[in-house]
């Protein structure tokens, strides 16, 4: 098998070329793929499945706060809960991550203070990714300087709904490089494409075309930041590229649904959708991850009462 981009070489050497690679992938049978996903979102988990599925969502989970009114001990709150996200049971897994701004990280750092917990930040003038490229550049910098392990990045959705297609190539191409430190390691790279705002699902299967071949380590639906955000059916999508991308190339990549996920109920069902369409390899917070904060406290709840036959209610869960 290659584990190598080679055999699409030619494909991003110009606008032209990558256009007709991107037009000629076939066509999303829109129809199909909500069946598929509605299909398997009927799929029932119990007992001791529903247990692993709980504690497997868990350790999946980029705890996120991204507001204006963010504060340094916000930040420290949401990273204690991180390491520790049942004070009750110290069996409760830790998340995958702590996702803040740019200007957080040093303070989720230290408040993590070593603990087997990533350290996200947006970058790239999150949300909407209306900036110079110094000045995108310059974010990302800043973040990983700062001690960030992950960047997770928007994409300028007016250059891809224009068809420039390159130029969003090249611009996750250079946030990849910028996300790489002095001493030759590197943070991972999340590119958002904000499914919401692309319309179609040959969009979307074009934007993680172009995302996966400019070098991403995770292809991400939303920022949370629109009405329409991860969905079964755009999950699906993403999942059903990332898979047919290893099988031509060797390469892994992960995918992290974002926005509007916030029940154990919802949490199970796109780790169905993980396993049927990408297959266990995929099944690791390496590889997979949700974007979101209230989903942990649900997941807790049900937690809670699968191993006490009680359902303690949220006011048993801290408030993020």
């Amino acid at each position: 098998m290659p584990t190598t981009l080679t055999a699409f070489a030619d494909v991003t050497t110009s606008d032209s070329a990558l256009r007709r690679f991107l037009h000629g992938l076939p066509g999303v049978d829109a129809v199909g793929l909500e069946a598929r996903a509605a299909s398997l979102g009927t799929r029932s988990i119990k007992t001791t499945a529903k247990a692993y599925a709980i504690d497997l969502a868990i350790s999946m989970i980029d705890l996120t706060t991204l507001e204006g009114a963010d504060t340094p001990g916000k930040v420290r709150a949401l990273s204690a809960k991180a390491v520790n996200p049942d004070p009750t049971d110290r069996t409760t897994p830790m998340t995958a991550a702590v996702c803040v701004y740019p200007d957080m990280v040093a303070t989720a750092k230290a408040a993590l203070n070593g603990a087997d917990v990533k350290i996200a930040s947006v970058a790239t003038a999150f949300p909407a990714g209306r900036a110079a490229l110094p000045v995108k550049l310059a974010d990302t910098h800043d973040a990983v300087a700062a001690g960030a392990d992950e960047i997770d990045m928007v994409i300028d959705r007016g250059a891809f709904l224009a068809g420039r297609y390159l130029e969003t190539y090249e611009l996750i191409k250079a946030v990849k490089e910028a996300c790489v430190r002095p001493d030759g390691s590197a943070a991972r790279l999340k590119v958002i494409f904000e499914t919401g705002e692309l319309s179609t699902y040959d969009n979307i299967r074009r934007a993680s075309w172009i995302g996966m071949l400019a070098g991403a380590d995770f292809i991400k639906t939303s920022t949370g930041k629109v009405g329409v955000n991860a969905t079964p059916a755009n999950t699906l999508l993403m999942l059903e590229a990332v898979r047919d991308f290893k099988a031509q190339t060797g390469i892994q990549i992960g995918v992290k649904p974002a926005g509007g996920i916030r029940t154990t109920k919802d949490a199970i069902k796109f780790l169905v959708l993980v396993n049927e369409t990408a297959g266990e390899d995929w099944l690791s917070n390496t590889w997979f991850r949700f974007g979101a904060s209230s989903l942990l406290n649900d997941l807790l709840m049900q937690r809670q009462k699968l191993s006490t036959g009680r359902y303690s209610g949220p006011d048993y869960v801290t408030v993020d």
